[in-house]
């Protein structure tokens, strides 16, 4: 009996929970650098997941699609790919890999795993049917990565709300600032006047400016740290999120994050612990 996990270590030959980022393991050197010259001869080579994605569901429609509704893989189909990869071929066998990965783990996929649905070969021929027990494991992680995305979501509004109240604090503060100028330039000086009281007053900043800039900032990820499986921390709003990168194409990174989501961003996006 098949668990979803089995699938996905068939599927992808890799042991990797379908929603778990932290278990991506990096590709052998031996097979990157042969995909790394394949990259050099194939200048129409899919530069990221989502273009391998759908690069296989236009060579073969009756198995993968690009979005709307997927259909249960067989287990295995990642030999059967493998298997079909040339030295003319526009993807190599790690970008496979790292597609079924991310293909597999999506929401809309681990909603096709349900009992007695049967999955299907590449030409979309059923081979088998799923058991309550894959159906199972499959609603449980994808509940687990909706409950991810959610809370995520939670964090970035929160952090969104403390953003505007620092920006609040700043323009109230100035206004702190520049009230006492005014007040001293239009009133008459008096013997009661503390000249060292107004130059207290007019030099004071808000609170939230001196927090902001205790917060200590984070090193950019290093050049070496940049690979396939390393564990980076990457800005989304104020809150730095952990992530496991995926890709690396030029001056793109795809990382995935703890909830299960993919995201595409820059270099200077991504940082490490100082």
């Amino acid at each position: 009996m098949t668990t979803p996990n089995t699938e996905v270590a068939e599927n992808a030959s890799a042991t990797v929970e379908p929603d778990t980022s932290n278990n991506m393991a990096p590709e052998s050197s031996n097979e990157t650098e042969t995909d790394s010259g394949a990259a050099t001869a194939a200048p129409n080579k899919p530069a990221s997941v989502k273009e391998v994605i759908a690069y296989l569901a236009t060579e073969y429609p009756d198995c993968f699609s690009s979005a709307g509704a997927a259909k249960p893989l067989k287990i295995g189909i990642f030999q059967d790919l493998a298997a079909a990869i040339t030295e003319q071929s526009p993807i190599s066998k790690t970008q496979l890999r790292q597609a079924l990965r991310v293909y597999t783990s999506s929401w809309r996929y681990l909603e096709s795993i349900k009992s007695d649905a049967i999955r299907v070969d590449l030409t979309g021929n059923e081979v088998e049917k799923i058991d309550q027990q894959q159906a199972d494991h499959a609603a449980q992680t994808l509940a687990e990565s909706k409950a991810k995305a959610a809370e995520l979501r939670k964090q970035r509004a929160k952090a969104a709300q403390t953003d505007k109240a620092n920006k609040e604090g700043r323009k109230a503060g100035q206004k702190a600032t520049n009230a006492p100028n005014k007040k001293v330039m239009n009133k008459k000086p008096s013997g009661r006047s503390n000249p060292q009281e107004l130059k207290s007053k007019v030099n004071q900043k808000p609170a939230a400016a001196v927090q902001s800039k205790e917060q200590a900032p984070l090193a950019p990820v290093s050049e070496s740290a940049l690979k396939v499986g390393s564990s980076v921390l990457v800005r989304l709003g104020q809150a730095p999120m952990s992530a496991t990168v995926v890709e690396v194409a030029r001056n793109e990174v795809t990382v995935q994050l703890q909830s299960g989501m993919v995201i595409k961003t820059s270099r200077d996006s991504l940082f490490q612990q100082a």
